[in-house]
């Protein structure tokens, strides 16, 4: 993010109007964060002297160099002017080197490009806020839903399509409960099928309509994605369900970071026996409490395979 360029030119006239020795002009950066070493290499004393405008180009320049574009700095120096009500009587009364009235327009003209920056921001803010919502919110019904998830448990086609076609009813599922969803994306090369945030976790989602129960290699492929993650937590769902060996194999002597979910589940939300926030919630206590990471989500007890 870079700091605003027309907001930097006026804090470059605003400094140059409050400051007259060049040594002042270099305090004033030391502190608000310029560093020894951006400072070192300024020659502000001699006939080779930058003039005073060019030290704070140059100081203006160290700090855009930075990693973060120096934005704390600009920031910190920014909030000084804003405020500021500090003139010189030295320099701007008995000398006469600077002209108050020149610094008070420069001020006032920082703070009027400061209002409309934060009238911009405000405004973004709130539109973001109601796209976010906007996109959250559902486009089908529950029985718009259950009719189309049986259609495809009638249909032949292909098993992307369906797959596709899960992935939409899952989101929009999620969005009926008021669950944040984020669609399908791919990070590194790696293709995940979206997320759900529950009790303030994002879930990383695995959406499978194969012709047989889920097979080691693809549960496995989405739990390496999910233990790549900051406190990875994922829902693999499997409308055929799982083979024994995949259920054994992710829980002895590991830590449980992946959730099964199969096609009674979703028949049990698309039903309306319970929402999808009530599924997830019945499978993490489960999972925290008994250890379970494929228990049907009304009894509570461990599926049997």
């Amino acid at each position: 993010m870079n700091f605003p360029a027309d907001i930097k030119g006026c804090m470059k006239d605003c400094i140059l109007s409050l400051f007259w020795p060049r040594k002042e002009i270099v305090g004033f950066f030391e502190k608000h964060g310029c560093t020894k070493a951006e400072i070192s290499s300024l020659q502000i004393e001699g006939e080779n002297a930058l003039k005073r405008h060019e030290v704070i180009d140059t100081l203006f320049n160290a700090l855009a160099a930075r990693p973060d574009n120096g934005l704390g700095s600009f920031r910190a120096m920014l909030q000084s002017l804003l405020t500021w009500s500090h003139f010189d009587p030295y320099y701007f009364d008995k000398l006469r080197k600077l002209d108050r009235s020149v610094a008070t327009r420069n001020l006032d003209h920082l703070r009027q490009l400061q209002e409309i920056r934060d009238a911009k921001i405000k405004s973004d803010r709130e539109r973001r806020v109601f796209q976010d919502a906007v996109r959250q919110q559902p486009t089908a019904s529950l029985e718009q839903l259950r009719s189309e998830y049986l259609d495809l448990l009638a249909n032949k086609t292909s098993r992307q399509q369906r797959g596709y076609a899960l992935e939409r009813i899952l989101a929009e599922l999620s969005r009926l409960s008021r669950l944040e969803t984020t669609e399908a994306f791919r990070v590194n090369g790696e293709q995940v099928d979206g997320a759900v945030k529950f009790d303030g976790e994002h879930y990383l989602i695995e959406a499978k309509w194969q012709e047989r129960s889920a097979s080691n290699e693809p549960v496995y492929q989405f739990a390496g994605k999910v233990a790549g993650k900051l406190y990875g937590r994922g829902l693999f769902i499997s409308v055929n369900g799982f083979s024994p060996e995949v259920i054994h194999s992710l829980v002895i002597g590991k830590e449980i970071q992946t959730l099964f979910v199969d096609g009674e589940d979703l028949i049990l939300v698309l039903e309306g026996h319970l929402t999808m926030r009530d599924m997830i919630d019945r499978k993490v206590k489960a999972a925290q409490t008994r250890g379970l990471i494929y228990a049907h989500p009304i009894s509570g007890s461990e599926k049997k395979i």
